[in-house]
């Protein structure tokens, strides 16, 4: 039995599986997040432990660094900057697996979800900001040479849409891509200070302003998302994430994405993700899986 968990700024949220990639995940509860408290931090993840377990893996809202096991966690400052994995052993004496919550989620989308099947799984989510994972015959790909299938960082964009993110760099997808991207892509083309429901629900509705932005956000993502594809060969793409879930929204990405990839398709490329609120904990499940055998 593994004990898996999906770990965010607000919420620890944990889950058994039994093994196997038909296995089934057992809800065992959530905590708060002991967000500025790293003894606190470590006593919640300790206190699923029940015995028995073969080991614990986490996914986290963060990225972790392949060959030093430290990780960049903004959210969660008891933890930014701590090799995770080898601090939770020793509290509990199981071995540990840490995957960023995008690694998870495309593992969880290529085993159990729309992604079932393909050789090669890009997911990527569009959530709040933008994200993504890489997964080649059913193990996330990760190493030394960078954070694999992260697109949304680099400076990409150019010009008055080029905005700073929180990465240090400019105009990288990520600050144009998410939920708080298209709003700030509305808020400087047009002035209206809109939430992205709006926006999305103004472009369905045929509003001038809001297809504007919209299909600016098209170009803006589309063009970067499509040399990802080109670079990593994806048979699918799977797409979740807050913004992925507006009706419309990821068939009106992927028209502009197929369009500008060299594999030309008649079906989508782009598809929307199938495992829902679970995917954290299921990819975790499945990296455990994969590590201890």
């Amino acid at each position: 039995m593994i004990l898996a968990f999906d770990i965010g700024g607000s919420r620890i949220r944990a889950a058994t599986w039994n093994g196997g990639w038909d296995g089934a995940l057992r809800p065992q509860g959530e905590v708060a997040t002991p967000a500025g408290d790293k003894a606190a931090f470590t006593a919640a993840i300790a206190g699923f432990v029940q015995g028995g377990e073969r080991g614990i893996a986490i996914s986290i809202a963060g990225v972790v660094d392949p060959a030093t096991g430290i990780g960049t966690v903004a959210n969660i400052p008891a933890i930014d900057g701590l090799a995770l994995g080898p601090e939770l052993r020793a509290a509990t004496g199981l071995p540990v697996s840490v995957l960023n919550d995008a690694d998870c989620f495309a593992l969880a989308e290529a085993g159990r979800g729309a992604g079932r099947g393909h050789g090669t799984v890009f997911g990527v989510i569009l959530g709040s900001g933008v994200g993504g994972g890489l997964v080649v015959g059913g193990r996330v790909i990760n190493g030394a040479g960078g954070y694999a299938g992260e697109w949304g960082h680099g400076p990409v964009i150019r010009g008055e849409f080029a905005f700073p993110c929180g990465c240090g760099q400019v105009g990288c997808v990520d600050t144009v891509g998410g939920a708080r991207g298209l709003e700030r892509l509305h808020r400087a083309r047009s002035g209206e200070g809109l939430g992205s429901e709006a926006i999305v629900a103004g472009w369905r509705a045929g509003d001038a302003a809001a297809s504007a932005t919209m299909a600016l956000w098209r170009d803006l993502v589309a063009g970067p998302l499509a040399m990802a594809v080109n670079l990593v060969g994806a048979d699918v793409v799977p797409v979740g994430g807050g913004l992925s879930l507006a009706p419309g929204l990821v068939g009106y990405l992927d028209q502009a994405v197929r369009a500008g990839i060299l594999r030309k398709t008649t079906g989508p490329l782009l598809v929307p993700a199938e495992c829902g609120a679970d995917a954290g904990l299921l990819g975790a499940a499945l990296a455990g899986q994969a590590e201890w055998g």
